[in-house]
């Protein structure tokens, strides 16, 4: 049997139909750029994220950057980060010009930690990025207490979790901004690169949606050095039309991580927070012998992920620039993680395979 990772193909198959015919649609009536289907996404993505905003934009790392240049993040200022994370949450920091600091992470969890995060602000920090990694909110009441104290703007780095809740609340509407990726192997994905920044912040979101179109507030009228940053109109239909499934799906990611965290055995299975609601856009196991693992497991035509084999600080280079943390969470969980297929259109006969296939592993 051969499981893939994720399965696009199949994904497409379930709507085709209805994909086809929104795609055909953008493409007979000729409007490809800043038309109909991407302000539709926007009211569609706000009001699925109970936020009175979305800018749609090219790239989820383009809402990350943008959404700190229009909260006046530059250089000399410093931004906390998760250790382990994808790269673009401390890369857009350095874009910036600004510092990335680097936190160290929960165990089980794999999200920043708070009580951790606490000692490493100091009076050039000016936000904090929470990734709700993996799916898995962070602890946003904790993080959101202490940006107030402290003055600090929050960047929600919601690529991930597009649809989780924390304590009932969509993730990506506590911080100043949540930022969305639309990549393709996301929960929410498109055909190809595609992003959004929602928020509640009228005067935040109307500069985004200038600066993404090269900071221009009207056609040849330049206030500001913006970016190229425009979500096309096919990618938009595309979304559309699949966040109609969002919620389905997401619900079919939680039923299989349920069966496969009632009957792994050999494993760590990742924790799910009783209060809050994970939509598994990875089930991220543990094993001490992961590589190993992950070998006996494409043997057996079960393909896995390592999401990530460095933690930030580990990166070349940042560890050029001088960085030298030692962030022993972060550190083990990228020696150890093992993220295995979750994907809505697994069958019961591919999860069961699965699973025998683990818990005989003898590593």
């Amino acid at each position: 049997m051969q499981i893939p990772i994720i399965d696009i193909k199949a994904q497409y198959n379930t709507i085709k139909a209805e994909l086809d015919s929104a795609v055909i649609k953008v493409l007979s009536e000729g409007v490809f750029i800043n038309g109909p289907e991407v302000k539709k996404l926007e009211e569609e993505i706000a009001k699925y994220s109970g936020v009175k905003h979305a800018v749609a934009l090219n790239s989820g790392t383009d809402a990350l950057y943008l959404s700190l240049k229009v909260l006046g993040i530059r250089e000399g200022d410093e931004v906390i980060v998760p250790a382990f994370t994808f790269f673009a949450t401390a890369e857009t920091v350095s874009m910036c010009g600004a510092k990335p600091v680097f936190c160290d992470i929960t165990p089980d969890t794999y999200n920043i930690d708070p009580v951790k995060l606490e000692k490493l602000i100091t009076h050039r920090t000016k936000a904090i990025i929470p990734v709700h990694l993996y799916g898995q909110p962070a602890e946003m009441d904790l993080i959101m207490t202490l940006a107030k104290n402290n003055g600090l703007n929050v960047v929600e780095d919601n690529a991930q979790a597009l649809g989780a809740k924390y304590r009932g609340k969509m993730t990506g509407s506590f911080g100043d901004t949540g930022c969305i990726s639309f990549y393709p192997t996301k929960n929410l994905g498109a055909a190809g690169d595609g992003g959004m920044v929602v928020t509640n912040n009228s005067e935040l979101a109307a500069k985004l949606s200038i600066l993404r179109d090269h900071g221009s507030v009207k056609k040849y009228a330049h206030s500001e050095i913006g970016v190229c940053s425009r979500l096309d109109e096919v990618q938009a239909a595309i979304l559309r039309v699949k966040l109609k499934y969002l919620e389905g799906w997401n619900e079919k990611r939680r039923k299989n991580a349920k069966k496969l965290t009632s009957l792994l055995k050999g494993v760590i299975t990742p924790r799910a927070d009783e209060q809050s609601s994970h939509v598994y856009h990875q089930y991220t196991v543990r094993h001490s012998h992961r590589d190993q693992l992950a070998e006996y497991l494409k043997a057996n035509g079960i393909m896995t992920g390592v999401h990530y084999p460095s933690p930030l600080h580990k990166q070349e280079v940042y560890m050029k620039a001088g960085y030298m943390d030692v962030l022993p969470e972060a550190e083990k969980a990228s020696r150890e993680v093992l993220c295995l297929p979750i994907h809505p259109e697994l069958s019961g006969e591919q999860l069961d395979y699965m699973i025998a296939a683990i818990n005989n592993f003898k590593g």
